[in-house]
C-alpha cells in the first residue's frame, strides 16, 4: 500500500477508477477515462485500479460499488462517487483541483 501513497501524493489531481473487467459499468468507463486523460494532458493523472488484483486496497478504501471514482490531490481525497460518469463531468471536477 505504500505504492498507493506515492500515487496519490502529487501536487496535481489524480483521478482513480476502481474497476473490474467483469463489471459492465466498469468497462463502459474505459473510453470515457481515455477521453478525460487526453483532455487533461499533464495537468492531472488518470489511474485505473483493478479491484480483483488490488482487493486489499479496495477494502481499505471501502470500495463497494463499481466503478468507484476518486480524486486525490497532495495525498488527500477531494471527491468520490460510485457509478458511471460522463467525460465532461469528470473533466470539470478534476479541473477544480488543478
Amino acid at each position: 500500500m505504500s505504492k498507493f501513497g506515492e500515487l496519490i501524493d502529487l501536487d496535481i489531481p489524480v483521478l482513480l477508477d476502481f474497476y473490474t473487467e467483469w463489471n459492465e459499468q466498469s468497462t463502459a468507463m474505459h473510453p470515457v477515462l481515455r477521453d478525460v486523460a487526453a483532455a487533461l494532458g499533464d495537468s492531472a493523472k488518470v489511474i485505473k485500479i483493478d479491484v480483483d488484483k488490488n482487493s486489499e486496497l479496495a477494502e481499505a478504501l471501502r470500495v463497494k460499488g463499481l466503478p468507484t471514482l476518486m480524486i486525490y490531490k497532495n495525498g488527500e481525497m477531494k471527491w468520490r462517487q460510485s457509478g458511471e460518469q460522463d467525460a465532461n463531468t469528470l473533466i470539470g471536477l478534476v479541473k477544480e483541483y488543478v
